[in-house]
């Protein structure tokens, strides 16, 4: 099953629900699951919302995360409706999922350093005190508690200010593919965390665009892709020098 679907940028979607799974489109700003202190509006307490409406929540069905968008990433993302179609989809998750895409425009490097135009980044991930994802250098302490991160990626279109990137998860570690980007010279727009100088779209421009599934029940094949902001790609094209065509 293909689902292709614009939503409103600003809400978030149910693009598909059953007994088992629910699969939304998260806007740019929502969490995904409550904070520590459990206040505030989140992805998992809207779903629990629109069920309790719908008259499809219980106490033994809700929605229960099995991976998370960061509060700034937009995109598709799946919930459990279970505790245990959660563990079961938890434990055999690189199984179960067999595409999840994303798109980024991410600001140039500062120099003539450039990646090729594709290719895979394999550093692995360590975290600060603050739990942000960094590639730590050869004699950071937290070197020996890095943990490997495999991030394959697309170039498909750069000026001279901004790079459109496709990118392709092998492993899913949080932060994952804004550290990557931003060790490589290519900090995604909007991001302050890693020291992004530019915010044209006025928010983090990093966008899950693609999840492709195995139910876990029916074990037919779901593909879910929402597009990313029109405007992401017109600005990056209307950046000077060299351009590549998507």
């Amino acid at each position: 099953m293909e689902n292709l679907r614009k939503p409103d940028g600003n809400s978030l979607e149910i693009l598909y629900i059953d007994d088992a799974v629910a699969v939304i489109y998260k806007p740019s700003g929502l969490l995904s699951v409550p904070a520590r202190n459990g206040s505030g509006r989140c992805a998992q307490n809207t779903v629990e919302q629109i069920m309790r409406k719908t008259g499809r929540f219980s106490s033994g069905h809700r929605p229960a995360a099995v991976h998370r968008l960061d509060r700034d990433t937009s995109g598709v993302m799946m919930f459990a409706l279970t505790r245990n179609m959660q563990r079961r989809i938890m434990d055999s998750w690189n199984d179960i999922v067999t595409e999840r895409l994303y798109r980024a425009v991410c600001e140039n490097p500062r120099g003539d350093r450039r990646l090729s135009p594709e290719g895979t980044i394999k550093s692995p991930l360590a975290y600060n005190d603050w739990h942000i994802a960094y590639v730590p250098k050869p004699d950071d302490r937290n070197r020996r508690n890095a943990v490997s991160a495999v991030t394959h990626y697309r170039i498909l279109a750069s000026g001279a200010e901004l790079t459109l990137f496709e990118l392709n998860l092998e492993t899913g570690r949080k932060n994952q593919i804004r550290a990557h980007l931003s060790s490589e010279g290519y900090p995604v727009c909007g991001d302050r965390n890693y020291r992004a100088h530019t915010d044209p779209f006025g928010r983090l421009a990093l966008h899950a665009r693609v999840l492709e599934f195995v139910h876990p029940v029916t074990k037919k094949t779901f593909r879910f892709e929402v597009p990313e902001p029109e405007n992401w790609i017109e600005r990056v094209r209307r950046s000077s020098g060299r351009r590549q065509g998507v």
